[in-house]
């Protein structure tokens, strides 16, 4: 990866003569994008992209590099274009970033609840699939099988799955809600062990009476009306406006209680970026009021109804 920024960097920012001539290179020979992408630590999937970038147009580089071999750097990249396992290796960071970053963009977004981004995070427990297909036909790295001869495959690179299942699991392994609670919130009608969804409540929340959930359950499962709107409703909508509380209180309790769980930092970190562009360095007498108030308002997905408002308001004319 160093190898790869270090090359971006050289072509782009070198030198700027030499960073129009490969621009107006991918060009002429019709490549896939017309520039290479600069990496960049404080924006998310940024390192993907890059890796994305360059092996789509890397033998457009590497032509490029040829015809610069009067420099000494040039020939230094040009070495690592044309070393096989060099390649090899940057073809299996291409694709297992591809992956990760695909996972990156499930967990991030304003309105994914805590089952939602479990839920995705579960869902890449398909990392033993990866496992067994470097052994196979590599149908989930094609990158890596463009660069393999036949009879060659990527087994060589399962010992950096493991460390990967492993960082996922120190990661994620202690989340305290169980696959049937999860369930319950998506959709409680396909939950059909009452008695182990009730120990699963247990187990996450304490306060929870056994024997009242267990009943409003089975209760909630006869609810003709409910079921039906359970299908037209995403979980947030039905629990908060469909269930009645007074009907299910333990179940409604439950629920509420997982869905307001902080599941991800993506709107702190959302808010902290928000923060920076309202209060800059021009902005030096605002008030912690004002800065309140003008945060609210960026942050907020409340849109007023302005033609009400400008509707009810009365004009004072001068006589």
């Amino acid at each position: 990866m160093e190898k790869i920024m270090k090359l971006a960097n050289f072509l782009r920012a070198s030198s700027s003569l030499q960073h129009r001539l490969l621009r107006n290179f991918l060009s002429e020979v019709s490549a896939s994008y017309d520039d290479l992408l600069l990496h960049n630590n404080v924006r998310w999937l940024s390192k993907g992209k890059v890796l994305e970038r360059f092996w789509s147009i890397r033998k457009e580089v590497q032509e490029f590099l040829r015809s610069q071999q009067s420099a000494t750097k040039a020939n230094k990249f040009l070495d690592f274009l044309e070393d096989e396992k060099e390649m090899e290796k940057t073809a299996f960071l291409a694709d297992i970033t591809f992956h990760l970053n695909a996972l990156n963009v499930k967990l991030q977004g304003k309105n994914n609840t805590v089952c939602d981004i479990i839920s995705s995070v579960q869902a890449f427990q398909k990392l033993e699939l990866f496992k067994n297909d470097l052994w196979g036909e590599l149908h989930h790295f094609p990158r890596l099988s463009q660069e393999h001869t036949k009879g060659k495959k990527g087994h060589h690179y399962t010992e950096f799955i493991d460390k990967l299942i492993g960082n996922f699991k120190d990661r994620f392994g202690d989340f305290s809600l169980g696959s049937l609670l999860l369930l319950f919130i998506q959709n409680p009608f396909m939950v059909s062990n009452v008695i182990l969804f009730s120990h699963e409540a247990k187990q996450a929340f304490k306060w929870v009476n056994v024997a009242s959930v267990q009943m409003e359950l089975i209760d909630l499962h006869e609810n003709m009306i409910l079921k039906e709107e359970s299908a037209q409703y995403d979980s947030v909508t039905f629990w908060t406006q469909k269930v009645s509380h007074n009907s299910f209180p333990s179940l409604h309790k439950v629920a509420v209680h997982v869905l307001t769980m902080f599941g991800s930092t993506y709107s702190c970190e959302s808010a902290f970026s928000t923060m920076n562009l309202v209060k800059t360095k021009y902005r030096s007498r605002m008030t912690n009021e004002h800065f309140h108030q003008c945060l609210r308002l960026a942050v907020t997905s409340f849109v007023p109804k302005f033609k009400d408002i400008a509707k009810n308001k009365k004009c004072n004319f001068s006589h």
